[in-house]
């Protein structure tokens, strides 16, 4: 665990095309596990085990051995949930299959940042970068994208932002685009394993909702993977509520527009988390 003093993030900005790598980097370490704790979590409902023992018993009329009849509709229900359900993209949540990274790229000459109370708080002002560590780059310099990038596509994509303290990226924050007035949605979070419990991830949500309140927004959701008591604490922390929890609820029609991702058998593979601004 590495010390992070907050006020050393000195830029939260936008995700450019020659960050794409070092953030699906992280997001692939950050994500570790959340897959297969959803596989567990399905495969563990009371009608999916049902389903599943009515297919073994089918099976051990054919097969003679109960182990066979046991695991092989476990192990093709496991390949089908591996195949079908969102894969290591960091957008579980999202209403899209897939995170168009290049599409969300920021393109501007200058940075787009986010502000950080923390500096100001502390009297710091942010110093000359280092530059930025690559993940599995090359020696040579990547080409510049040739795909075309039209303003649909840009606005289509969503937002994501990353934390950079002195030079590395350690943490990042995605944003769908927006496709209600006055909301917006967070798909994933996600610090580096060596900055967490620091209190970067509540710097990065705090700051995006200081932004997205400037630009007019009135409700953030959060998606969280379901099995993950460690998100639902992080959100519940930062002043967000479950969908679902209070009874006022009831009277607001646009709050329940907001639905949870849901895979095999309509099994929820997320909680659904907002919070006024």
């Amino acid at each position: 665990m590495v010390r992070l003093e907050l006020e050393q993030v000195w830029v939260m900005r936008r995700m450019k095309e020659d960050d794409i790598e070092v953030v699906k980097a992280l997001v692939k370490e950050g994500c570790e596990g959340t897959e297969n704790r959803l596989i567990l979590h399905i495969l563990t409902r009371p009608l999916c085990l049902f389903i599943l023992a009515v297919f073994s018993s089918i099976l051990r009329c054919l097969v003679h051995s109960f182990i066979l009849a046991l695991a092989i509709p476990v192990f093709l229900l496991i390949v089908f949930l591996k195949i079908t359900m969102p894969r290591s993209t960091g957008v579980l949540g999202s209403s899209r299959p897939s995170w168009d990274y290049v599409g969300s790229s920021y393109r501007g000459q200058q940075d787009e940042i986010l502000q950080n109370p923390y500096c100001r708080i502390s009297g710091k002002t942010p110093g000359t970068k280092k530059q930025r560590r690559r993940i599995g780059a090359k020696d040579k310099e990547k080409e510049a994208s040739s795909e075309k990038i039209t303003a649909e596509r840009e606005q289509a994509a969503g937002q994501v932002w990353v934390a950079d303290c002195e030079g590395e990226i350690v943490g990042c924050i995605f944003r769908e685009s927006e496709t209600r007035p006055g909301v917006r949605r967070i798909c994933r979070l996600v610090t580096g394993c060596w900055y967490r419990r620091e209190g970067l991830g509540r710097l990065l949500v705090q700051s995006l909702e200081l932004k997205e309140r400037e630009t007019g927004a009135q409700r953030v959701f959060a998606h969280v993977p379901y099995p993950s008591k460690v998100g639902e604490a992080f959100f519940r922390k930062v002043g967000y509520r479950q969908l679902g929890e209070l009874t006022d609820e009831e009277d607001d029609d646009e709050i329940f527009k907001e639905t949870p991702e849901r895979g095999f058998m309509g099994y929820p593979l997320t909680k659904v988390f907002y919070k006024d601004l």
